[in-house]
């Protein structure tokens, strides 16, 4: 009988509160967008499943709340993350200034075998507000070339209009997939099996009536 292999793959979503987070995740997995906002409480997460380079592969995507009395919980949601999503909004400098505080604190809190080569992933949101632009670019990429020997992936993306979000999900997997110290863990999933519904010899009718409810 044939049977299904597939990776599944952790990834955290963090930046401040309001930069796109779960607009972002909502885009990839759902195909939708939202205008009303409302803020991450604690962390929600979403799963989608892919192919890599012929792998079935499952993302459970975390979106974590932006706002500072929540992150006493990145302990709990950080921990066996694969890689890093580093977000902040290209018209609000403020969220890009925070950008070294949240990496040391995932740094910090997940604990990595590698710290210094784990997989992360840098987004500038909202570029469908290009006349808004507060961060250049250039200024991001020379924050990402700064970050050690592997300079961190920049992508500019837009929730609202699904400007370059696959693609921009589709490096993070990959380089979880290339740079995790260790291989993802993979789930067995068996080839589904049709129960016939009529009673066999070995059944009783006690076992028949119960399965009537």
């Amino acid at each position: 009988m044939a049977s299904r292999r597939r990776a599944l793959l952790k990834i955290i979503i963090l930046g401040d509160s309001g930069v796109g987070k779960t607009s972002l995740m909502n885009q990839y997995v759902n195909k939708r967008f939202s205008n009303q906002y409302k803020a991450t409480i604690g962390a929600d997460f979403l799963t989608k499943d892919t192919v890599i380079d012929d792998k079935l592969v499952t993302l459970q995507i975390w979106d974590t709340a932006g706002q500072e009395r929540f992150q006493s919980l990145g302990v709990a949601f950080y921990r066996g993350a694969e890689a890093c999503v580093l977000v902040y909004d290209i018209t609000n400098p403020k969220s890009f200034e925070q950008l070294d505080s949240w990496r040391e604190e995932f740094l910090h809190q997940a604990a990595p075998m590698d710290p210094d080569n784990f997989p992360f992933v840098l987004i500038g949101n909202k570029v469908d507000r290009e006349s808004e632009r507060r961060v250049s670019r250039q200024r991001a990429l020379q924050w990402c070339k700064s970050k050690g020997s592997t300079p961190i992936s920049y992508i500019e993306t837009s929730a609202k209009e699904a400007v370059k979000v696959e693609g921009a999900f589709l490096e993070v997997v990959q380089m979880a997939l290339i740079n995790s110290a260790q291989q993802p863990p993979e789930i067995y999933v068996p080839e589904p099996i049709t129960l016939s519904q009529a009673q066999t010899p070995y059944q009783s009718q006690s076992s028949v009536d119960s399965m009537c409810c």
